[in-house]
């Protein structure tokens, strides 16, 4: 958040960071969410046990985590090109080193390297495209959107490599990886903050006095738990109760990023939303009885339409809820609440193959209701907040 004064002119919005944002943010799509195929086919190849490859999702989590927070120091020291290169060259680091080797330890450090860049890609794109819009909640659920997009075309990505050769998928996304870097390298990002005129820039941390900020920060903490646990576990989940066998269960993919790119695209262009807090409030009982009922069944057509149902309910939650930072966001408070957030989606996951290891997988799975209802209750508690300062 900028601590120079308002001004009453029109704010002139870089429309090259604003298409950069967006580009980038739907080739971190295929990046991101490949990684809960990739896991999956690391485990049949090596034989992992659940908890290593939890540990895993959970590994990359932490690397978005330290990402996400560093992203908004870093700048002030070396400048926002420099940051975003040398985070976001983790995407094709690390899916290269994960097709190099089937060492555990060099493995759990090139998803850490790949969890580095995802969280390096979210900050950056968050903050070049919500400051430059005037609609900051369609701009939101559209780059979210692009996301989606890659997300939905991952799995095809994989299956079709996947016949080229056991390594290639790893290879293939690598190579969106360095193309997303590519972009970074090409958008025109600023170097150094005053390092022509020699004044040190001021990061202004105001946000942190605000008590919607940190309300937002759990939701979304919520939401991260809720959403790596379905990306992380899905595909080993649907493989394990028989649901879907082989590289099919890869599509379940398909069916919940094409399900949260249509709820997104309603979100930006289709429904209107006069009050955001009741509207996630609505999304948050829909996403936890949706997940009730997605890990209870035990057929593939029943199991999908529950999935797709789940996957449409929590589609605009991230969304709607970064937006709702409005005139805080900045890429320090961007750092901020998205690395704490990302606590969530390093918690569940683990804890779901720990337990999965003691009892069942799917006992592990039921432990995901949890953030589920504290979107709900959260969005609730947003909902009287907003209500009391209408009042007020």
């Amino acid at each position: 958040m900028s601590s120079t004064p308002a001004s009453t002119e029109s704010p002139v919005y870089n429309k090259r960071h604003y298409r950069t944002g967006m580009i980038c943010f739907f080739l971190s799509g295929i990046g991101a969410i490949s990684a809960g195929i990739i896991v999956s086919l690391l485990r049949d190849l090596y034989g992992f046990s659940y908890s290593l490859t939890g540990t895993m999702v959970s590994v990359m989590s932490i690397g978005n985590m330290i990402s996400l927070l560093i992203a908004g120091i870093l700048p002030d020291m070396i400048g926002e090109r420099a940051t975003t290169l040398i985070l976001c060259s983790g995407y094709a680091i690390g899916y290269f080193l994960m097709a190099l080797t089937g060492n555990p330890i060099l493995l759990l450090l090139a998803f850490l390297i790949a969890g580095i860049a995802k969280g390096c890609a979210a900050n950056k794109c968050t903050v070049l495209s919500g400051n430059n819009t005037d609609d900051r909640p369609k701009a939101m659920n559209l780059m979210n959107a692009f996301f989606a997009l890659g997300a939905l075309l991952c799995p095809f990505l994989i299956s079709f490599t996947e016949n080229l050769g056991t390594k290639a998928p790893m290879i293939a996304v690598g190579f969106a990886g360095l193309l997303m870097w590519y972009m970074f390298l090409r958008a025109g990002l600023p170097g150094k903050s005053g390092a022509s005129s020699g004044e040190k820039a001021k990061t202004d941390y105001s946000f942190l006095k605000n008590p919607v900020f940190w309300i937002l920060t759990l939701l979304l903490f919520c939401q991260n738990g809720a959403e790596y646990t379905v990306n992380g576990w899905l595909v080993t989940y649907y493989k394990n109760e028989k649901i879907l066998v082989g590289t099919l269960a890869a599509y379940t993919v398909t069916v919940q990023w094409l399900f949260t790119l249509i709820g997104r695209l309603l979100l930006a262009f289709g429904i209107k939303i006069r009050n955001p807090y009741k509207a996630l409030s609505v999304m948050g009982i829909a996403l936890t009885v949706m997940y009730m009922v997605l890990i209870r069944m035990n057929a593939a057509v029943p199991a999908l339409i529950a999935l797709a149902l789940f996957s449409l309910s929590i589609a605009g939650v991230y969304p709607m809820a970064v937006a709702g930072v409005g005139q805080m966001m900045s890429s320090a408070s961007v750092g901020v609440l998205l690395s704490i957030a990302g606590v969530g989606g390093i918690i569940f996951p683990w804890i779901v193959g720990i337990i999965a290891d003691h009892t069942t997988l799917r006992t592990g799975m039921a432990v995901n209701l949890i953030p589920c209802a504290g979107i709900f209750l959260l969005s609730l508690l947003m909902v009287r907040i907003s209500a009391k300062r209408e009042k007020a």
